[in-house]
């Protein structure tokens, strides 16, 4: 996942206590973080160009996805992975103080853009199963209906579509 390379720890079995994950803290972050950054349905949201904002960035995905949207968790996991996916790449290739984040809703679709400054194009490179890392647009391509990058006048906004059901 995105801005989680080099983490890896060694596992250790002795004295480890799990870790349950909870919704209701999960979603109580997600409303958090919509009140502190902003909606990303009714306007672009700046966020820092620091690893940390993918957090920031799934929780606000996930939040409009299952709240103001009303979609499935399943479509609100890969539309968090995607995001996140996306956010990582603004953060890590950009060189962008900040990116700005958009989520937009259509009848029998939802589209997510991630706004940087930079005018390089990402490119979408063969992944090997051993890479530990480059996966990002690949899953991007893999998991998303299309995907694709605006070039603006000072940066670029990528950005992917999913195909929904409507309820």
């Amino acid at each position: 996942m995105a801005g989680l390379e080099g983490s890896e720890q060694p596992r250790r079995h002795s004295a480890v206590t799990a870790v349950r994950w909870s919704p209701a803290v999960e979603d109580e972050q997600a409303l958090k973080a919509l009140e502190l950054f902003g909606n990303p349905t009714e306007a672009e949201v700046p966020l820092p160009s620091r690893p940390e904002s993918a957090g920031t960035a799934r929780r606000l995905a996930q939040v409009v996805v299952l709240r103001k949207w009303g979609l499935t968790p399943q479509v609100a996991e890969v539309v968090v992975l995607l995001v996140s996916e996306l956010v990582g790449n603004a953060v890590r290739h950009t060189g962008a103080r900040v990116f700005g984040l958009k989520m937009v809703r259509r009848p029998g679709w939802l589209r997510v853009e991630v706004r940087d400054p930079s005018r390089g194009l990402p490119c979408l490179m063969p992944v090997h199963e051993l890479d530990t890392s480059g996966r990002g647009l690949f899953l991007v391509d893999k998991l998303s209906d299309r995907w694709g990058v605006d070039l603006l006048p000072r940066g670029k906004t990528t950005w992917f579509e999913m195909r929904v059901t409507d309820r």
